[in-house]
C-alpha cells in the first residue's frame, strides 16, 4: 500500500513527544555524574556507574521493537501504547532521581530512568518509518533531531536558568543542590505532557490485512518464539545494518565518554574547579566554585542541543525538496563533531567561552547521529518488521557504552593518551572521527540517497 505524503505539522506533533524523552536524556546526561560525584564517587568509578543504562536499552530495546509490531489497538494503535506506558514510569523516575541519598540508590533510579525512556523511544523511530512514504524518512527523522535539539538546549540549561530565578544552587557535603531537584521535576513533567500531545494528536494506520497479520500474531505468541524470531532477525541483519552498526558504535562510544566525563573533566580542566574532597578547610568556597562550574559545563552542553537544533532546521527544508546524500552528510558531520571534541584540551579558565565553539561542532553530529543512520536504515529493512529492526540497531547503540562503562575508556585514555582526565575529551573526538570515516563502507545507493 503506497503511503500518502504528511504535511509538516503531522509530522511535528507525531515526533513532539521526542521533546519529552530529550528532557529525560539531556537531565540525565548533563547532570548525573555530577550527581554521582556529589554522593562520592571517584572521577574513574562513574563509568561503572552508568552501565544500568546501555544494559536496559540492549535487553529492552529487541523486545518493545518486537511487541510493538505485534500490538494493534483500535483507539491507541500500534506504537503509541508503549510511548504512554514509558511516559508515566519515566517521569516518575526523573522526578526521584535527585532525592537518591547514596550512590546505589542513584545508580538504581539511573537503571530505571533509562529503562523507561527505552520504552517510550524505540518505538518512535519505528513510527516514522510506519508512516511516511521513503522519500520523506529523511525529513521526519530531522524534524524528530529538530525536537530533540529543542530538548536538550532547553533541558540542558534547566539548572542554570532555575539558579538565576533564585533557587539555591549551592548544598552541603554530600548534599545535591536544589537548583537540580527543581530542574528534574521540571523535566518530568515536560516528559509526560509531550507524550501525551503525540499520543492525542497522532494516528496510525491499521494493517493492510488485519486478518493476516491476527493470524501471524497468534502463531508467534509467547515469549520463547519471540526470542527465537529476535535472534533470527539479529542473525540475517542486511548488510547495511552491519555496516551502520560499526558507525554507530564509534559514534556513541564518543557521546557515552561526553555524558560521563564532561563534567569532571571540564570542571576541573577548563573551569579549574574540580570538586572538593570532604574536610577541605575550604570547602564552601571551594564546592560553590564546583557547583558554578557545574552549572556552566550543563548550559555549555545545551550548545550541542541548540547547534543540533540548527542544524536539523537546515537539513528539513533541504530534505523537503531534495533528495540529500545521507552517507556523506553523516561522514562530514561526525568528523567536524570529533574536531570539537578535541578542541576542548585549548580551552582554558581564561577562554571558558571557546566551549560554546567545541559544543556546536559536537551539535552537528548529533544532529546527524539522530536523523541518518535511522534514515539510511528504513530504506533497507522489511516494513513489517520495522520495530523490532530498530530495536536490533539500537544494540549497535548499548553494546559500545557497555563496553566503555566497563572499563574502555578509562583504559584507553590512560594508556594511549596519558593521565589527564581532559584526555577523555580527546578520546572521544578520535573515536567519532573514526565514526565518520566508517562511512565509506555503506555502497547501498537506496540507503544512501
Amino acid at each position: 500500500m503506497s503511503k500518502r505524503k504528511l504535511s509538516f505539522w503531522e509530522i511535528w506533533n507525531m515526533s513532539f513527544g521526542f521533546l519529552g524523552i530529550q528532557f529525560g536524556f539531556a537531565l540525565q546526561g548533563g547532570y548525573m555524574s555530577r550527581i554521582f560525584q556529589t554522593l562520592g564517587a571517584e572521577k574513574d568509578e562513574i563509568p561503572l556507574l552508568w552501565i544500568a543504562a546501555p544494559l536496559t536499552g540492549l535487553v529492552i530495546q529487541p523486545i518493545i521493537g518486537y511487541l510493538s509490531d505485534r500490538t494493534w489497538s483500535t483507539r491507541f494503535g500500534r506504537r503509541r501504547p508503549y510511548f504512554l506506558i514509558g511516559a508515566v514510569l519515566s517521569s516518575l523516575a526523573l522526578f526521584f532521581v535527585p532525592y537518591s541519598s547514596a550512590l546505589w540508590m542513584a545508580a538504581g533510579f539511573l537503571w530505571v530512568l533509562d529503562a523507561s525512556i527505552n520504552i517510550s523511544m524505540e518505538p518512535f523511530r519505528a513510527l516514522v518509518a510506519d508512516k511516511l512514504p521513503d522519500e520523506q524518512r529523511s525529513f521526519g527523522f530531522v524534524v524528530q533531531t529538530l525536537i530533540i535539539g529543542i530538548g536538550t538546549w532547553v533541558a540542558s540549561n534547566l539548572p542554570w536558568l532555575v539558579t538565576k530565578l533564585g533557587v539555591s544552587n549551592n548544598a552541603g557535603a554530600g548534599e545535591i543542590p536544589a537548583s537540580i531537584y527543581t530542574a528534574f521535576a521540571i523535566g518530568a513533567f515536560v516528559f509526560i505532557l509531550s507524550i501525551i500531545y503525540t499520543v492525542f494528536t497522532t494516528t496510525e494506520d491499521a494493517p493492510e490485512d488485519m486478518d493476516a497479520f491476527i493470524k501471524h500474531k497468534n502463531e508467534t505468541k509467547g515469549p520463547i518464539h519471540g526470542v527465537i524470531e529476535i535472534f533470527q532477525n539479529i542473525m540475517s541483519m542486511p548488510t547495511v545494518m552491519k555496516k551502520l552498526g560499526l558507525v554507530q558504535f564509534f559514534s556513541w562510544f564518543a557521546f557515552f565518554t561526553m555524558w560521563s566525563f564532561a563534567t569532571p573533566a571540564l570542571t576541573e580542566h577548563v573551569f579549574n574547579a574540580p570538586i572538593p574532597a570532604d574536610g577541605d578547610p575550604n570547602f564552601e568556597v571551594l564546592n560553590a566554585a564546583y557547583n558554578d562550574a557545574a552549572n556552566a559545563v550543563g548550559s555549555a552542553m545545551g550548545i550541542y542541543g541548540l547547534s543540533s537544533m540548527a542544524f536539523a532546521l537546515v537539513l528539513s527544508f533541504v530534505a523537503a525538496r531534495h533528495r540529500i546524500n545521507r552517507k556523506y552528510t553523516h561522514l562530514v558531520s561526525l568528523v567536524l563533531g570529533g574536531l570539537g571534541f578535541m578542541s576542548m584540551s585549548v580551552w582554558t579558565p581564561e577562554t571558558t567561552s571557546g566551549l560554546n565553539l567545541s559544543f556546536a561542532l559536537i551539535g552537528i553530529a548529533w544532529g546527524s547521529i539522530l536523523s541518518m543512520p535511522y534514515a539510511m536504515l528504513s530504506s533497507a529493512i522489511p516494513e513489517d518488521k520495522m520495530g523490532v529492526n530498530m530495536g536490533i540497531f539500537n544494540m549497535f547503540i548499548v553494546i559500545p557504552q557497555i563496553i566503555a562503562a566497563l572499563g574502555g575508556v578509562n583504559w584507553a585514555y590512560k594508556n594511549l593518551l596519558g593521565e589527564d582526565i581532559i584526555n577523555t575529551m580527546t578520546l572521544a573526538g578520535i573515536s567519532l572521527i573514526l565514526a565518520g570515516l566508517t562511512n565509506l563502507w555503506i555502497i547501498n545507493k537506496r540507503a544512501i540517497s
